[in-house]
């Protein structure tokens, strides 16, 4: 009672490719291809972006300067 047994599976089969037919069985699979290869290319493509570090962008156009030892006691608000 818990498992099907071969008829079921085969009936089962015939009736799915009666329903859908061998040509849309097969251009399913081929979609679901092509969306497993597009997945992967993106995640491949995050892990290329995710080793090269984008460089910081700063509010100002110049460079920040290093603090001199006059500036090192002096609090800029």
């Amino acid at each position: 009672m818990g498992s099907l047994s071969i008829w079921h599976w085969l009936i089962v089969i015939v009736v799915v490719l009666l329903l859908f037919g061998r040509g849309k069985i097969s251009d399913l699979m081929g979609d679901v291809a092509q969306g497993i290869k597009a997945f992967k290319k993106g995640m491949s493509d995050d892990d290329k972006t995710a080793e090269k570090p984008e460089p910081m962008k700063t509010i100002d156009s110049t460079p920040p300067s290093s603090p001199s030892r006059t500036d090192a006691g002096s609090k800029v608000v």
